[in-house]
């Protein structure tokens, strides 16, 4: 998940055919309405797919894999089913396998393509194990592909592995979508690429390469390529207020929610009542785009006039792109794809140097020497001969000194860099194979020399030392491999990050000897929904603690890392675990947390201990990195991301206009009903004595509720057989979508006008319909299934076999005896949008419970012996235990009562259970730029302008990289300091004392408090009586402190003015007094 601010969270995976032939195009079916709507809206992507030369469905006609929603509901949720579809029948070659190569073949295994072949004719040398994480000491010798096979395998047995371990020709590439070379020659590159591009269909070719800091990126998808979908996000909506008759026609929509439509936009609208020529489906494009208004191009002074109602969608074309193939691509490259604004002149040269060196590796046999200033030398006149030939693109000036670095360490393949580009390319592989985003078009250069340290390296420095790190070493010198081997590290979370950055500080050597340490902590377990994108994790771990899972898999990748796992939440409550000494030992934090909350506590406790912090988030195809160094940058917590928008109240309960109402609803109905209300029960029924006590003191309509719902579960509600529960269900789906509508439209009528004059159901309200159950309706009984069986589960009430069969089942729901239901005069529904509570207040509230009580007393004394519920937590990752059945059906009921477009049960998934999307692409990339910026930290010394945070979205694709923001500065006479500023004072003084201390900087201090309460405030007199006493002791008495044997100091918080009485924020005080 994002951490907030800034940017983007992500994970995925799933079963495939393993069959030789590539997958024929059919269409598959789909059972659910809302997937039907699914297979409609993509008929123009199939187009597209047969266009891309992409394929849909399973070998020999054959119907495609099904899509094992629990393992790979994350992706899903960024990509969908047809985009998962179309990977489940690509194949995908890969050929060089070193730390890149092994990048992009797991992250497109984790994704769950139908085949990844492998190819690479040399083998594993020592060299290799700083960057590939599938090879051990014992491959040295072996074919780098056959070495990767069995591991590459683990991670998903659903997709075909297979090796080329000779020299490949160009027909061997007719049997795949696409095809990626992470070491290749240019002059073959451009043959095979030759060969792609004029393929039918195209065969989607990609070539790129890391040579030490530096990585480049070509992409040929053919020369006409569809993209479905460009960005990947929901097509934006709005609800119309008004439309006019003119020419061109203003569109004035509700103003609960700004409108995302941009000048240029089509869109298409429905439910427009008056105005209907509008609802004919035609695109029509906007101008004057506004927060709740634009103009349509279009004249409507003919038109009906417009009453009221209507959606606007935004309508998303597909794009055609035509790309270059690479022998006149490098001539003519055209626009690069920047990352870095600060090194925009620095792309044109990186396309040279990189033709430069393959010149040289095909003149020499060989890399340039790392340190050897006669190499690089050669390469600089190879780029200067280069230069000569670009005609008009010729640049002025070489950057002599960035040449020399890319020289020196151009035969390097670093885990970092591996790790980022291995995410971006095995994102433009889905890309080609499903036509899902826009593709990189059509080079990207990028570099981090600000990453090497400070002081220059001598060639003693990158003398190779024949270990596992020696290609490290070629471009950062021995000294700082020494400082990443004893470093100590903590990193919080072991999750989908966590197992990216344990892989990646394993093959860098962090932490790697007795002097260093590596802390993970997690309290979480693994699920099946990890395992498309925490790749250190397998089936058969499902269950056991995530922390040392990963450490045992960390360690299998580097047996010297010195690693300890824990599964303790780093919290308040566990500071007597991570302890002053524990903060105060270590070099740096890094942070692979899911939530908001964590990482604030995180933050705070770099900030006190004044300790680095490496921050990363993802979301989808997005992600972000954010560096927090001491004294340097701002801190995580220094800026806020906007509360999210909540739904009113009465909105969700009675004015729902979207699915996401009616999910948050029945989300919340599921908890009250199986969850909150059993559970209440189980309270009253341990101590019924001290319930009653509660609910008297308490006294309120809230008390009077609670009440009321466990008095109607344990005697009008109670169950005691299956069809007891089937009874229940039945009444619920009658109360909830035919009483509660009819009462509604009972007390609000379709004509009804507000105080001012207005329709009352006028834009965003839409008016509803009572539903007519009929066992006939497979939606219907669905919903009275799930139900039943929930209900059943709470009263702990077994359910028969026969409830699993659909007609059995129907005629049990048909035994049901329905009261007919009158709508009642003056019931009191809440319409005002700032009420945060349904209960509505009464002067008997007193009496009413008392009653309650008694009449709960008298119940209670009729139930069997040590009778409990069984209350139920929502789980949304099993699909067997009938949570998300109830759920949707719930929602889609209610949707269907308000003309709301139902949604299928994936898709409830993901917005009642709050489901973060998540691919292994972006966690890869997001780890590997974090791991440039580790560099970085540990060899000490760096300006804030060598960090770098970044926001990138792997859709667009987009890469934006600037230099971390400053602390803010706080200045008082001469005295000036940040949020990384602690004022410290020695000994036990009092509160006196420490006045004085302050007043003799020019501040006078006015509050003191520690934690919650409030030493000292010169407002209140009988604060003068503490002023002689011992700062610790007062805070012991007022605040009731119990400092911990192993602190010796104190913090306080003083609130002080300077003499003009302007407030002035100082840094913490801490005492030390021991």
């Amino acid at each position: 998940m994002l951490p907030k601010k800034r940017g983007a969270g992500a994970e995925v995976q799933e079963e495939v055919d393993a069959g030789e032939e590539l997958l024929k195009k059919a269409k598959a079916s789909v059972s659910s309405a809302a997937e039907e709507e699914e297979e409609e809206a993509s008929e123009g992507e199939d187009m597209a797919s047969e266009k891309n030369g992409m394929e849909c469905d399973g070998a020999n006609g054959n119907s495609p894999p099904e899509i094992d929603e629990d393992l790979h509901s994350r992706q899903l949720a960024v990509y969908g089913r047809e985009t998962m579809r179309r990977l489940f029948a690509s194949n995908v070659l890969v050929s060089g396998l070193q730390g890149l190569g092994a990048e992009i073949a797991k992250n497109l295994v984790l994704a769950g393509v139908k085949s990844v072949t492998l190819h690479d004719e040399g083998n594993v040398e020592l060299w290799d194990l700083s960057s590939n994480f599938f090879f051990s000491e014992d491959d040295v010798g072996k074919n780098r592909a056959l070495a990767c096979v069995q591991k590459l395998q683990e991670l998903n047995n659903a997709v075909l592995i297979s090796t080329l371990t000779g020299p490949l020709s160009k027909e061997q590439l007719s049997s795949f979508q696409a095809v990626v070379f992470t070491d290749i020659a240019l002059e073959k590159a451009i043959e095979y690429d030759d060969y792609c591009h004029n393929h039918q269909p195209p065969i989607a070719f990609i070539k790129t390469e890391i040579r030490g800091l530096f990585g480049s990126i070509f992409c040929d998808f053919g020369s006409e390529f569809t993209v479905v979908d460009v960005d990947g996000e929901e097509p934006h909506t709005g609800i119309i207020a008004s439309i006019n008759n003119d020419n061109p026609a203003l569109v004035s929509c509700v103003d609960d929610e700004r409108l995302e439509f941009q000048d240029g936009d089509l869109v298409v609208f429905s439910e427009v009542q008056g105005m209907t020529e509008l609802n004919d489906g035609k695109p029509r494009k906007i101008k004057n785009a506004r927060p709740y208004s634009f103009m349509l191009e279009e004249d409507t002074t003919k038109f009906g006039a417009y009453e009221r109602g209507g959606i606007v969608t935004q309508v998303k074309p597909p794009k055609i792109l035509h790309f270059k193939p690479l022998k006149d691509a490098i001539r003519d490259p055209g626009e690069f794809l920047l990352s870095d604004f600060s090194k925009f002149d620095r792309t044109p040269l990186l396309h040279l140097a990189f033709q430069a060196l393959d010149k040289f590796r095909n003149d020499l046999g060989r890399f340039p020497t790392a340190g050897s200033e006669d190499d690089a030398q050669k390469l600089i006149d190879l780029v200067a001969s280069i230069n000569e030939t670009m005609g008009e693109g010729k640049l002025e000036e070489i950057d002599k000194k960035l040449l020399h670095h890319f020289a020196s360490g151009s035969k390097a393949v670093l885990n970092p860099m591996a790790a980022m580009f291995g995410g971006i390319v095995g994102q433009e592989v889905v890309k080609a194979c499903s036509g899902k985003f826009h593709p990189l078009f059509q080079f990207f250069y990028f570099d981090s020399i600000e990453s090497l340290p400070t002081e220059p390296l001598e060639p003693s420095d990158v003398k190779l030392l024949n270990s596992r790190y020696d290609a490290q070493i070629s471009v950062f010198g021995s000294k700082l491999q020494k400082k990443l081997e004893e470093a100590k590290i903590f990193m919080v979370g072991s999750g989908a990050l966590g197992c990216e950055f344990l892989k990646n500080l394993a093959l860098m050597g962090v932490c790697c000897s007795q002097k260093g340490k590596l802390t993970i902590t997690d309290d979480d377990v693994i699920e099946k929904s990890n395992l498309s994108r925490q790749f250190l994790f397998r089936d058969w771990n499902i269950g056991q603690a995530k922390s040392t899972v990963a450490a045992a898999a960390a360690l299998s990748i580097n047996p010297n890392l010195h690693i300890e796992a824990l599964q303790n939440r780093a919290s308040p409550e566990t500071e007597n675990i991570f302890d002053d000494a524990f903060w105060e030992s270590l070099d740096a934090v890094i942070n692979a947390l899911d939530n908001v909350t964590a990482r604030m506590y995180i933050d705070s406790r770099c900030l006190y201990f004044q300790k680095p912090l490496l921050e990363s988030g993802t979301l989808g195809a997005k992600c972000n990195t954010q560096m927090v160094i001491p004294h340097l940058t701002e801190n995580y917590g220094a800026s806020r991301d906007p509360p999210e928008k909540q739904a009113p109240m009465c909105t969700v309960h009675s004015f729902p206009h979207n699915i996401d109402h009616c999910l948050t609803w029945a989300r919340s109905e599921f908890e009250g009903l199986l969850e909150k209300t059993p559970t209440e029960v189980n309270t009253f029924l341990s101590n019924p004595s001290a319930y009653a006590a509660a609910m008297r003191n308490a006294g309120d309509a809230q008390a009077r509720d609670q009440l009321e719902r466990v008095l109607e579960c344990l005697d009008k509600d109670r169950c005691e057989t299956f069809q007891d529960c089937i009874t229940w269900a039945r009444l619920k789906f009658e109360d909830y979508f035919s009483n509660r509508v009819k009462q509604l439209t009972f007390t609000f009528p379709e004509d009804s006008i507000t105080s001012s004059g207005a329709p009352f159901w006028s834009a965003p309200k839409r008016f509803p319909r009572p539903l007519q159950f009929a066992s006939s309706d497979p939606s219907h009984l669905n919903f009275i299934l799930a139900g039943s069986i929930l209900r059943a589960d709470v009263f702990g009430i077994p359910i028969p076999d026969w409830a699993k069969n659909p007609k059995k089942f129907a005629a049990a729901v048909d035994k049901v005896l329905v009261p007919e239901f009158q709508p009642k005069q003056g019931v009191k529904i809440v319409t005002d949008e700032k009420a945060t509570s349904l209960s509505t207040a009464s002067i008997d509230d007193t009496a009413m419970i008392e009653n309650l009580i008694a009449r709960l007393e008298d119940c209670a004394k009729k139930l069997p012996p040590g009778f409990r519920m069984k209350p139920i937590q929502f789980e949304k990752d099993d699909d067997t235990n009938y949570h998300m059945d109830f759920i949707a059906g719930l929602a889609n009921m209610r949707a269907r009562n308000y003309s709301i477009p139902e949604v299928d049960k994936l898709k409830a998934k993901f917005i009642a259970g709050r489901i973060i999307p998540a691919i292994a692409t972006s966690t890869a990339m997001a780890t590997g730029l974090v791991c440039l910026e580790l560099y970085k930290i540990l060899a000490g010394g760096h300006k804030l302008e060598d960090y770098r945070n970044t926001f990138a979205n792997l859709a667009l694709p987009l890469f934006s990289m600037a230099e971390p923001v400053p602390p803010k500065t706080i200045k008082h006479r001469d005295m000036s300091w940040t949020v990384w500023d602690r004022w410290t004072i020695h000994g036990n003084i009092t509160l006196r004392e420490l006045l004085e201390w302050l007043k003799q900087k020019g501040l006078h201090a006015y509050s003191i408090s520690c934690g919650t309460s409030l030493l000292y405030n010169s407002m209140f007199p009988r604060h003068k009586d503490r002023l002689d006493k011992k700062v610790v002791d007062v805070a012991k008495e007022v605040a009731k402190v119990d400092v911990p044997s192993y602190r010796r100091h104190l913090d306080v918080v003083v609130a002080c003015e300077d003499d003009e009485d302007n407030d002035i924020d100082i840094p913490l005080v801490s005492i030390y007094f021991r």
